[in-house]
């Protein structure tokens, strides 16, 4: 039998063209299988894997090959500091979304109440995120999908965060005539040609494109948000790298004001706000 820090590097080897980060991966996958975290690997290198877990792990390593994301295949993501429940019913989480929660906590008071409605909310990331951090406010999360949305209620009460109101329809829909102090997304916005699709094909294609340019969901948001915000309320958009001019002009558009532009964390402009006047 193969010891634990074997297995390990083997399968960061198998990764190595396939992953941006090889050796995490690995970890992750194999600290699944055995119960173990990444420093719990290393404590344990010496010893043996038995065989069913090589088996497993092998079987794990080979989807991700196929590129199953590592969340699907370990069916949790850290989100700012969440340990969040994902499937294939759900975009992964990602590191720069976390931007978009910074900015709407920086407008979410801490000593009041405050009404928030993120749209599209998958996994209920950004809403369980919020709702964390500002546990007086009330969250109210809204996506298209019964099993992206069955997988958000999951998580909510696995965080013990069971206030947040969960909803089902497209956009503003299931919220008619309601105002909320503030509007998160994270929409779908990667363009129909765009060729990093190819990569993504595990993920769900609703919650990535729907549409030729890739603005179409944001430009849906921007038409209606006005109508759903308090006076003086923020609208606060995730959009690709390459998108903030575009999704500053639609904010503009419907009459938008103080809006700005923020980097990720690798320096690419990634989330536009803007506040209304109703």
């Amino acid at each position: 039998m193969n010891t634990v820090a074997e297995t390990l590097q083997s399968g960061a080897r198998s990764l190595l063209s396939h992953s941006d980060s090889p050796r995490l991966d690995a970890e992750l996958l194999l600290g699944k299988i055995l119960g173990l975290s990444r420093s719990g690997l290393i404590a344990h290198g010496n010893e043996p894997v038995a065989i069913e877990c090589e088996q497993t792990y092998a079987s794990l390593i080979e989807q991700r090959l196929q590129g199953a994301p590592v969340a699907y295949l370990t069916g949790t993501r850290e989100f700012w500091s969440l340990a969040l429940r994902v499937t294939s019913a759900v975009l992964v989480p990602r590191p720069e979304t976390e931007v978009l929660v910074e900015l709407a906590l920086q407008r979410l008071p801490r000593d009041r109440s405050s009404s928030v409605l993120d749209l599209g909310t998958g996994s209920g990331a950004i809403a369980l995120a919020i709702a964390s951090e500002r546990p007086r406010s009330r969250v109210t999360g809204v996506d298209i999908s019964p099993p992206a949305l069955e997988v958000a209620i999951q998580n909510s009460r696995d965080l013990g965060l069971s206030r947040i109101d969960w909803r089902l329809g497209s956009w503003f829909a299931p919220v008619p005539g309601e105002r909320f102090d503030m509007i998160v997304a994270n929409p779908p916005y990667v363009a129909a040609a765009d060729s990093a699709l190819e990569k993504l094909t595990a993920e769900p294609a609703i919650a990535l494109c729907v549409g030729p340019t890739g603005l179409e969901a944001i430009s849906a948001i921007a038409d209606g948000a006005a109508a759903h915000l308090q006076n003086q309320g923020w609208l606060i958009l995730e959009h690709g790298s390459e998108q903030a001019a575009d999704v500053a002009q639609l904010l503009e558009r419907h009459g938008f004001t103080r809006i700005r532009s923020h980097p990720d964390f690798s320096g690419k402009p990634r989330v536009t706000l803007g506040t209304v006047h109703s």
